[in-house]
C-alpha cells in the first residue's frame, strides 16, 4: 500500500522478496520478471527514483493540502453547557459549570454569519461544510437554525453547495430538528453510545444518575428514516468488553440500515493517581488536570474522522474495528485518517464568544486561540497562529511510511501529553495493524 497515492497491490511472496532485496541495497542482477514486477513496483510509487525526490513530493503535497480552497469548513460550539454528567467529562452537569459555561448570543451568531459570508467570498470553494457541536449543540437550538438557515441562504446565493453536520449526544434529538435541518443541507447526526445499556447508562447519565441509554435510542429509532446516523462511543478499562454487546443490539435494530459508521475512541479524562494493573492508559490532558480545551472531547470531531482516533489504544481500536466489520456496520479502517482540518488554512473552529482556534480541542484555551471573528488582532492571536502555521510534527517521523495519512499525528494529543505542537504523536503500531486488516480484505477478495 503507498499511503501517499493510495495505491495497493496484493503481491506473492517472490515480489515481497524482491523488495526485500531493493530495501537491504542487495545489488544484484534483475531477471525479466523481476524488471517487469519493479516497473510495475515504481509506476505505482512503490520504488522511488530518490529519497529526497520524495521528500520534496511531501513538502508539495502538505502545502496543497494547506492551501486547498475547494471547501470551506467552520466547526460551531453553540455553548460548552452539556445536560449530561459523563463521569469522564469534566463539563455535564457538575457543581456549577452549566451556570458559567459560554453560551452563543445570538449578536455573535449574526457576527459570525457575516464572518462566513465574507469567507466564503475570500475563498471561493465548491462545498461549505457547517458542524454544530459543544457542549451539547442542541442547548442553544435559535442559534443553530439561524445560521444553518442564514448560511444556506448565503451559499445558494454564491452557488456553493453545503452539508451541516451535527454532533449530539442525542438526548434533545427530535424528527423537528432534523425536519428544520434538512432543507438546509443536513449531511447526518452523529450520536454517542458508551456500550450496552447498563455501561452506557453508567458512563453517562443525567445528574440525577438517570440512564439515558433508552431515551437516545427512541430518538434515533424516530429520526432514523429522515437521515444518515453515524454512532461515536467512548470507552475505558471498564466499558471496552460491552461495546461488542452493543454492535450486537444495534444490529437487531430496525433501523440498522440507517446507520453510516460506527467507530469508537478511548476518553480522555484526568490522570489517577495510582493505574491499577492492566487498566488502559487514557491520555492525561492540561497540567490542571482537566482535559485539553473547554469543548466536549467526547464528541470532538467531524466528518474527517481524524479526531475520533486522538488517543486510542491501539490493540482495542484494531479490535473494535474487527467486531464493528463483523456485524456489517461501515467503519474507519485504521488508514485513512487524515490529514486533519488543523492543517488547513480554510478550516476554523469558532467558540461561543466568536474566538477563532485551529481545532476544536483547543476551544476556550484563549491562550491558543488564533483569532476573533471580529478581526481583532492581539498579540496572543498572532503568537497562537504563528505557532499552528508552523505545524511539521511529520518532519521528524523520518521515512515512516504513515506520513501522508498522519502527518505526525494528533496535535492536541502531542501538545497534552508532550507539551509541543511541533512533536509528533505516534501510533505506528495501529497504522499498522489497519494496513493488516486492509490486506486480509483484499486477499480474500482476489
Amino acid at each position: 500500500m503507498n499511503t501517499f497515492s493510495d495505491a495497493q497491490l496484493v503481491v506473492s511472496q517472490d515480489v515481497a522478496a524482491l523488495l526485500d532485496d531493493l530495501d537491504g541495497g542487495r545489488p544484484r542482477r534483475w531477471t525479466d520478471d523481476e524488471r517487469e514486477a519493479l516497473d510495475v513496483l515504481e509506476a505505482h510509487g512503490f520504488i522511488v527514483g530518490d529519497r529526497d525526490g520524495e521528500r520534496r513530493r511531501l513538502e508539495e503535497y502538505f502545502a496543497s493540502v494547506r492551501e486547498d480552497r475547494d471547501q470551506l469548513r467552520v466547526t460551531v460550539l453553540t455553548t460548552l453547557q452539556c445536560n449530561f454528567a459523563c463521569d469522564y467529562c469534566y463539563q455535564g452537569d457538575h457543581g456549577d459549570y452549566n451556570t458559567t459555561a459560554a453560551k452563543m448570543s445570538m449578536d455573535t451568531a449574526a457576527r459570525i454569519a457575516r464572518w462566513v459570508e465574507a469567507k466564503l467570498d475570500e475563498v471561493s470553494p465548491r462545498t461549505f461544510h457547517l458542524t454544530f457541536f459543544g457542549g451539547e449543540p442542541l442547548l442553544n437550538q435559535p442559534v443553530m437554525f439561524y445560521l444553518a438557515e442564514r448560511l444556506w441562504q448565503a451559499t445558494q446565493a454564491r452557488g456553493v453547495g453545503m452539508v451541516v453536520n451535527l454532533i449530539t449526544n442525542g438526548l434533545l434529538l427530535t424528527p423537528d430538528v432534523i425536519d428544520r435541518l434538512k432543507p438546509v443541507g443536513l449531511g447526518g447526526v452523529k450520536i454517542t453510545l458508551d456500550g450496552d445499556r447498563d455501561t452506557h447508562d453508567r458512563m453517562r447519565p443525567l445528574r440525577g444518575g438517570q440512564g439515558t441509554f433508552d431515551r437516545i435510542v427512541e430518538n434515533i429509532r424516530r429520526v432514523a428514516d429522515r437521515c444518515a446516523i453515524s454512532i461515536g462511543g467512548n470507552f475505558d478499562a471498564s466499558s471496552v468488553d460491552s461495546y461488542p454487546a452493543l454492535l450486537d443490539f444495534l444490529v437487531e435494530q430496525e433501523f440498522s440500515k440507517a446507520i453510516t459508521k460506527v467507530s469508537f475512541k478511548p476518553v480522555i479524562k484526568a490522570p489517577e493517581p495510582a493505574a491499577p494493573k492492566g487498566l488502559i492508559p487514557l491520555t492525561a490532558v492540561g497540567a490542571d488536570g482537566r482535559p485539553l480545551g473547554a469543548t466536549c472531547m467526547t464528541s470532538a470531531g467531524s466528518s474527517t474522522g481524524a479526531c475520533d482516533t486522538c488517543h486510542f489504544v491501539d490493540e482495542k481500536m484494531a479490535f473494535l474495528r474487527d467486531e464493528t466489520r463483523k456485524r456489517g456496520f461501515p467503519t474507519l479502517d485504521g488508514v485513512h485518517m487524515g490529514p486533519c482540518e488543523i492543517h488547513r488554512r480554510h478550516a476554523y473552529t469558532i467558540g461561543p464568544d466568536g474566538s477563532l482556534y485551529a481545532c476544536p480541542g483547543f476551544t476556550g484555551q484563549y491562550a491558543l486561540s488564533t483569532g476573533h471573528i471580529d478581526g481583532r488582532e492581539e498579540a496572543r492571536h498572532r503568537t497562537a497562529a504563528a505557532r499552528f502555521e508552523r505545524l511539521a510534527a511529520w518532519k521528524e517521523c523520518q521515512d515512516c511510511a504513515f506520513i501522508p495519512v498522519c502527518a505526525g499525528g494528533c496535535t492536541t494529543a502531542a501538545h497534552a501529553e508532550l507539551g509541543d505542537l511541533n512533536r509528533p504523536s505516534c501510533h505506528k503500531v495501529s497504522f499498522e495493524a489497519g494496513v493488516r486488516s486492509l490486506a486480509v480484505q483484499a486477499a480474500s477478495a482476489s
